[in-house]
């Protein structure tokens, strides 16, 4: 009996020994939380002076981190934890890569924020074009070992354009497998290659009806963009492009006097491009809990209006605005959820109430 119950509890040691491993084995993957809603007031200064008003524009995050067995399970219980595949978080690239092309996301997320608030304060404001910025490079591009994620190309053939579509539209009618030289900046540093054009897959258009070549980059423009007065950002640890608005509300509030805020604390998110036009992100239910956490009573939400394709292939899709409204709905119902589709959008509700219709 003594050695059967020996070998019992052996074997229920063994089976906890194995179940605590578990809790901590690393899993392929994230965990996605509520981050922090910060005041950027601490992060942007215009002409070398920090914005000191009552108002507060807050700046929503979501934090990551690396997931386990035990921060798995706690996504099945608390309902502001997610688990998502590494794959669909990094785009399968190293987390150098991926800090990197977030960082650029950010700064391009600035100067964007910058152009439109200088030009709606209509203050001066010069921008140049620096070229294509490389965010990704496909498996069967030529360019696959003389290009990396991060450079900046600056000419193809001796040609360059003043955005990314003087790019593309040099390359979309080549022959397949046509040799071209590519110009490009690595860390200040000029460079060039010679590569040969692929078909790019998923190109056809009413425009190419054949399809598109190219070189096999994921790309977006890269501006360099110089105000009177400077404006200077710091954003810390946060990356990726989802605080533009918000960097453009502060930026042109600062600007134009502190008119706007009127001692409210506003939170909110979405991308920000060159005319102003706000885009949808992602994690935007917990970036409300973060507003709630943070005391705001006005969140700004991105609305894009589904189309009538999109809703007949996922007819249970919901906009950023729709997903923002139904979680504070439910946490956070002192926190008024504002959908936007434009920087105007949100400058107009702000001077005198006004919110755009949308589609429930």
């Amino acid at each position: 009996m003594r050695k059967k119950s020996k070998l019992v509890a052996a074997v229920i040691a063994g089976l906890l020994l194995i179940g605590i491993g578990g809790m901590f084995w690393p899993l392929d993957g994230y965990i996605e939380a509520p981050g922090e809603a910060d005041d950027l007031s601490q992060f942007v200064k215009i002409d070398g002076k920090q914005d000191n008003s009552k108002g507060r524009y807050n700046i929503t995050s979501v934090y990551l981190s690396k997931a386990n067995g035990f921060g798995y399970l706690q996504t099945l219980i608390n309902p502001h934890l997610s688990f998502s595949k590494s794959e669909d978080i990094t785009g399968g690239e190293s987390s150098a890569v991926f800090a990197k092309v977030q960082n650029f996301y950010m700064q391009s997320a600035i100067a964007n924020a910058e152009q439109v608030a200088f030009k709606k304060a209509n203050q001066k404001i010069t921008t140049t074009y620096r070229g294509i910025y490389v965010l990704s490079v496909t498996d069967n591009s030529h360019f696959k070992k003389t290009i990396n994620v991060g450079d900046t190309i600056t000419a193809v053939d001796q040609h360059h354009y003043e955005n990314s579509d003087g790019f593309i539209k040099y390359l979309a009618n080549k022959k397949q497998d046509t040799d071209v030289k590519v110009e490009y900046l690595r860390d200040g540093k000029a460079g060039e290659t010679t590569g040969k054009t692929i078909k790019l897959p998923s190109s056809k258009s009413s425009e190419y009806p054949n399809g598109r070549s190219g070189i096999g980059i994921v790309l977006t423009d890269n501006v360099e963009v110089k105000t009177d007065p400077k404006v200077t950002v710091d954003p810390g640890q946060i990356g990726g492009p989802s605080g533009g608005l918000m960097f453009t509300l502060q930026m042109y509030d600062q600007l134009t006097g502190d008119k706007l805020s009127k001692n409210r604390n506003i939170s909110g998110t979405g991308t920000i491009n060159a005319n102003g036009y706000v885009g949808e992100i992602g994690g935007i239910d917990k970036k409300i809990i973060a507003a709630k956490n943070a005391g705001s009573t006005i969140f700004f939400a991105p609305y894009i209006e589904p189309t009538k394709a999109l809703l007949k292939y996922e007819d249970q899709h919901q906009t950023n605005y729709q997903l923002a409204k139904q979680t504070a709905k439910k946490y956070a119902p002192n926190l008024k959820v504002i959908p936007v589709e434009t920087f105007d959008d949100a400058v107009n509700y702000l001077e005198n109430g006004k919110i755009i219709k949308t589609v429930n």
